[in-house]
């Protein structure tokens, strides 16, 4: 959604931000995890065709990537939000904003998990993951003509879909480690489609949607 081609989506950026502003004015508390998207994949593959190259070590560059896309999402809510980018998930913030900028952690934890550990520590309810994708499907559209949307599943159905295991750039709506806390933890998790910004804010005034609620 940030930097999809190499290049910062600015178009994106501004419906985001003006979205966001809309619920901090109606007294919405948010924090918004930024991915390294389209350019950790760039980097992780041309560090490979470089050397050889750990899983360890890919998984920090794209935190690093994280990290910026960050600091670039903080720095256009910067008198909104919390002054720094928080990678611990577990970190209690001291603040008066209602609006906290958070990134990648540490290797082996996806920013999905990093998702559900920021809900566990703020006592939230609700995850919203914006991807490139309206629903998640029964199996991968991408490779069979008749994939179906769902539009509601349960956590245990879904695993069945994601599987059970992760693993580094795993392509899933919301990874399997991930999803077993969730599940765990009671929590929903909302999967919309990011560049249809004005369908997230029917979802969030409580109106008709495109996308996938999983509980």
């Amino acid at each position: 959604m940030i930097v999809p081609r190499g290049k910062v989506e600015v178009g994106f950026l501004k419906g985001f931000r003006n979205l966001v502003l809309k619920l901090l004015k109606s007294d919405y508390r948010l924090v918004i995890i930024t991915g390294g998207g389209g350019v950790n994949r760039h980097y992780n593959k041309s560090a490979k065709e470089v050397a050889k190259i750990k899983d360890v070590d890919l998984d920090w560059l794209g935190i690093a990537v994280s990290k910026l896309n960050g600091e670039l999402i903080r720095v256009i809510f910067s008198r909104q939000a919390h002054t720094s980018v928080i990678d611990d998930p577990h970190t209690k913030v001291k603040t008066n904003k209602n609006l906290i900028i958070a990134s990648g952690w540490k290797p082996g934890c996806s920013t999905d998990k990093d998702a559900v550990l920021w809900a566990k520590n703020l006592g939230a309810k609700e995850v919203i993951n914006l991807s490139n994708i309206d629903y998640v499907y029964d199996k991968d559209p991408r490779k069979y003509r008749n994939a179906k949307p769902i539009k509601e599943i349960r956590w245990k159905d879904f695993s069945k879909i994601v599987g059970t295991k992760w693993s580094p750039r795993i392509s899933a709506p919301f990874d399997p480690v991930a999803s077993k806390l969730a599940r765990k933890m009671g929590l929903k998790v909302v999967i919309l489609n990011g560049r249809n910004l004005k369908n997230t804010e029917i979802y969030l005034k409580g109106g008709k949607f495109i996308g996938t609620v999983i509980k």
